[in-house]
């Protein structure tokens, strides 16, 4: 009874303490409106209806995810690597921008402004201070004040979410909430996903709209199937108001139609999630470079002979939008399990 009684003890201490973390964890638990509007402090400009647009796309990975890395989350062991790691992904993310200073538009996720993960580093404010003269939006998808796993080092305090930057001032950015998430309490530690809509006045009278998006990864389908449900019914309700759409961002999908040639890659065939066909609608358009993959597996540091890949970060544009030119920038995965993918597009003037 001696022996029994402690353990007893000991273990109703931690129960309690679990719990207790919990209840915090429920009370502090991120719960951002449907759609929130950002305040743009600045003059709009009004785009022209025959302008040739150039973006990137990029989700640098919280600077954490080099080729060096391993990722708990897709079967690897680790969480981020030494803090010189992330200074130098960091200093090699801002250099891979800088030749985007004439781009209209540049969209990036997993950006942390004060997240555990990165140091408390403040990526955005890093890449925003690059870019001055440029409208800089900021969505957030991750806010949670601890997240307690891998167990042997926590994941802790996150801040993070999509960035984009804008050569041209918008009407506005709304960010919106994707529906769905997973049950109570995993869902006090997971990403609470959106997308964010930064808005142009055309100078015909329409609106164009860029969009910047990072649907959900690791779950059973079901909430990518809620997320693009939602994305669905936004897009046409625009288009049929006559406005232009680009939607770019990491989709966690594979276009559909997809016939990778990726001749010095093992591309991932046994992973894939397509989107369905004719998503949002017939007409509507995809653009991807099937020559290079976007991303990579991170169960393992990267092997370019062997690590699986594949193509989930790409552009959707509405029909009244003429795509050009796109092209994934072949990294070899030196700073992000991601590759920056960039696009030339032109409104038409035929719709």
């Amino acid at each position: 009874m001696r022996i029994i009684r402690p353990v007893v003890y000991l273990i109703l201490i931690l129960v309690g303490a679990f719990l207790l973390f919990l209840l915090y964890a429920t009370a502090d638990d991120y719960r951002p409106d449907e759609v929130t509007l950002q305040s743009t402090e600045c003059e709009p400009d009004i785009i022209s209806d025959s302008c040739l647009i150039n973006m990137v796309i990029w989700n640098i990975g919280y600077a954490g995810l080099d080729a060096s890395m391993d990722f708990f989350y897709d079967g690897g062991e680790r969480m981020r690597p030494d803090k010189e790691g992330v200074i130098r992904n960091m200093e090699g993310i801002t250099l891979t921008l800088e030749p985007y200073h004439d781009f209209d538009f540049i969209m990036l996720q997993e950006v942390d402004r004060n997240s555990k993960r990165s140091y408390h580093l403040n990526e955005f404010q890093t890449i925003k201070d690059q870019f001055q003269g440029y409208y800089s939006s900021f969505g957030m998808n991750y806010d949670v004040g601890f997240v307690p796993i891998p167990v042997t080092e926590p994941m802790g305090k996150v801040e993070s979410g999509l960035m984009t930057l804008s050569k041209q001032c918008p009407d506005c950015v709304d960010r919106h909430s994707f529906p769905g998430n997973y049950s109570w309490p995993i869902k006090l530690f997971m990403l609470d996903r959106c997308f964010l809509v930064n808005r142009y006045t055309v100078s015909n009278n329409r609106e164009l709209l860029i969009i910047n998006t990072h649907n959900s990864a690791y779950d059973d389908g079901s909430l990518r199937t809620q997320q693009m449900t939602y994305l669905r019914d936004y897009l046409l309700s625009e288009y049929k108001k006559g406005n232009y759409v680009i939607v770019g961002g990491d989709w966690n999908q594979t276009p559909f139609g997809l016939k990778p040639e990726l001749p010095f890659h093992h591309f991932d065939t046994e992973n894939l999630t397509y989107v369905e066909k004719d998503f949002p609608a017939p007409g509507w358009k995809w653009s991807f470079d099937a020559s290079l993959p976007t991303n990579r597996r991170v169960a393992t540091p990267f092997n370019r002979s062997s690590s699986p890949t594949t193509v989930i970060d790409c552009f959707l544009a509405s029909p009244n939008v003429e795509l050009k030119e796109v092209k994934t920038i072949d990294l070899n995965f030196q700073y992000s399990d991601h590759h920056p993918v960039q696009l030339k597009a032109r409104l038409s003037i035929n719709h």
